[in-house]
């Protein structure tokens, strides 16, 4: 049986890959609500991706809600489902690590039956997280072709970089830019000189550049940087939170908490192509190895037909339980 499963549209990068778990995706539809967008243009929605218009989403039976966003968990899930949807099988997707106190934040999700899925190791651990706990770690498609690596130059891939600020990194990109040449793309771009590119341009996009730069201080580990690794480029940066865990220095790129060093090791790819070559097809190897897209649906799919079922999440498969 074909699970139907209600969920929202926050990170359209992130549901794409999620799209691809077989069960029915209903995406509620409303112009004037945070996460009612449906199937946006620019991204290859496939067909087990439904619209359902806010006004039938009481009347249909869901056997798992999947929750991203306070917003729809705190207010959404009282003011907009009917109490058969709210008891439901919930799962909750922590997307970032906690902001106020990076380790004693208690985790807002604490009904004590609601899965807490926490999409990076790092996350769970700095969340002080009371319900039932595991880890799906991103999943990535990795293309059959590989960057050409030509313009000698860093890229940056994040979305509304000035708005987000000294955590994402503004003041450490804006230094890093004066020191070695560096583009940005991603939503807003624009307004610090840099550029917005459509989804599905962005892989090719990054491909070309000699390097992704992540200025990041306290986030979590962007799927562009893994898309980015995928594509064959290696990453250059700031080692913080869970990308500690995914680049090994002159092995898939370098990161330091020095931005003195990361610049230095920046100027040395964009001087030797053919080892920013070498370290981009090990950074394509780590990532086919840890975040294929095939991993990634097996877990989802172990844990979401546990969760219909209402077994115990499974241990081992989407990561082990706290």
């Amino acid at each position: 049986m074909t699970l139907d499963v209600l969920t929202w549209h926050v990170h359209g990068a992130y549901l794409l890959s999620l799209s691809r778990t077989p069960v029915r995706w209903f995406l509620p539809v409303d112009t004037d609500r945070f996460g009612y967008s449906g199937r946006t243009a620019g991204f290859p929605w496939p067909a087990n991706v439904v619209e359902i218009p806010i006004t039938e989403l009481g009347d249909h039976h869901f056997d798992v809600v999947v929750y991203q966003h306070r917003d729809h968990y705190d207010r959404d899930r009282i003011e907009v489902l009917s109490t058969a949807q709210r008891d439901a099988a919930a799962v909750y997707i922590e997307h970032d690590p906690p902001r106020l106190s990076p380790t004693d934040t208690v985790h807002p999700v604490d009904d004590g039956r609601t899965v807490v899925v926490h999409v990076t190791h790092f996350n769970r651990l700095m969340w002080d997280t009371r319900n039932p706990t595991t880890v799906i770690e991103h999943g990535v498609a990795v293309p059959p072709w590989r960057g050409s690596l030509q313009h000698p130059a860093g890229i940056v891939v994040i979305n509304q970089l000035r708005q987000r600020g000294r955590r994402l990194g503004l003041d450490v990109f804006e230094e890093a830019r004066t020191r070695m040449p560096l583009d940005l793309i991603g939503m807003d771009a624009e307004t610090l000189g840099g550029r917005e590119v459509a989804p599905s341009d962005v892989a090719n996009t990054v491909g070309s550049y000699r390097f992704l730069f992540s200025p990041i201080r306290h986030t979590s580990l962007g799927l562009g940087i893994l898309e980015a690794m995928a594509a064959g480029v290696p990453v250059v940066g700031l080692a913080t939170t869970e990308l500690a865990t995914v680049v090994r220095n002159d092995r898939e790129g370098f990161i330091h908490t020095d931005l003195d060093q990361v610049v230095a090791f920046g100027h040395r790819l964009l001087e030797n192509r053919r080892l920013a070559l070498e370290l981009g097809a090990n950074a394509r190897q780590l990532v086919t190895r840890r975040f294929g897209i095939d991993r990634f649906v097996e877990d989802w799919s172990r844990l979401l037909d546990a969760c219909a079922r209402r077994l115990a999440v499974p241990a081992g498969s989407a990561g082990s339980v706290v």
